[in-house]
């Protein structure tokens, strides 16, 4: 072959060899293509696992578990000094009044009890005996009683020392514990009733309206936002991403806490779950996750 046949022979298959290398570096890149998920964007998240708390609910007035009232000792004083008014923290021992004597002279009247002092008619000049009005109530050790009434149906969950948060009219959240739990229903409401303990060195309102929710148990599964269940007559599901694809779960829902749901049956830690459920997705349907905290940046 002569060199001017060989260079006309190279120019002839220099462009089909390029040409074929080109496509040989192209397959992979359509091959990623092919395997990109298509379809409309859809927000996803993890279940992961929460603990949901049991509440009970109930209402009801305020009331002091024991008020004790002081009075003197002898008839015929007279109120010199007061010392405490009505919402006073006092200890026992202190002093709440001074007290003239006819024949000269004064006594002192000293709280019995710890606790918070809830009313007085104690008036410089005015009379007091052992026998009158009280000079002095004390709510005994700052102990109070929620009466709560709860629906009969709940009643069995009830046990004495399970926590409560009271949310009392004008003073806000305080701690307490179930103390009592009453033998009888009422019968035209079907409403039990408990009495809730609260102990606080606040100024609480004896008489005034609580609302108390009582924890009577807990429990740890899988949960979901309120927005990822659907209900209808298919049941309650959940729709969840497999390779890219939708696939609707049914499952067994229990406790609801802000905005979570728990699912005691049908799903698992990590499955990929859709994060807002709707009809416009379907059993099967093509789409491109994205998760929830990449969306909302």
């Amino acid at each position: 072959m002569t060199d001017f046949t060989a260079r006309a022979l190279s120019r002839k298959l220099l462009p089909s060899a390029l040409a074929g290398l080109f496509c040989l570096a192209a397959l992979p890149a359509r091959a990623a293509d092919d395997d990109a998920p298509k379809g409309p964007a859809v927000t996803v998240l993890k279940a992961a696992k929460s603990c949901f708390s049991n509440i009970v609910e109930g209402s009801g007035p305020l009331i002091a578990r024991e008020e004790t009232a002081v009075r003197p000792e002898r008839p015929g004083v007279k109120v010199a000094e007061v010392l405490a008014e009505p919402g006073d923290s006092v200890n026992a021992g202190q002093v709440l009044a001074r007290l003239a004597l006819p024949e000269g002279g004064t006594i002192q009247v000293t709280a019995p009890v710890a606790g918070i002092i809830s009313n007085s008619t104690a008036q410089i000049g005015a009379f007091a005996s052992a026998r009158g009005e009280a000079l002095f109530s004390i709510i005994a050790r700052s102990e109070y009683d929620l009466v709560a009434m709860v629906p009969s149906a709940d009643v069995a969950k009830l046990a004495v020392n399970q926590p409560a948060t009271v949310r009392i009219v004008g003073a806000g959240d305080v701690e307490g514990k179930v103390r009592r739990i009453g033998p009888t229903v009422e019968p035209n409401v079907q409403l039990g009733q408990v009495f809730i303990g609260i102990t606080s060195n606040r100024r609480l309102l004896i008489n005034g309206s609580g609302r108390a929710m009582i924890k009577t148990g807990q429990s740890c599964n899988v949960a979901v936002p309120l927005s990822a269940v659907q209900y209808g007559s298919a049941g309650t599901v959940v729709q969840v991403i497999r390779r890219n694809r939708v696939e609707t779960k049914r499952v067994e829902v229990g406790l609801m806490a802000a905005g979570q749901v728990e699912i005691r049956e049908g799903l698992h830690e990590g499955d990929i779950v859709v994060a807002r459920a709707g009809a416009l997705l379907r059993e099967g349907d093509a789409v491109r996750p994205v998760t929830a905290s990449a969306e909302t940046k």
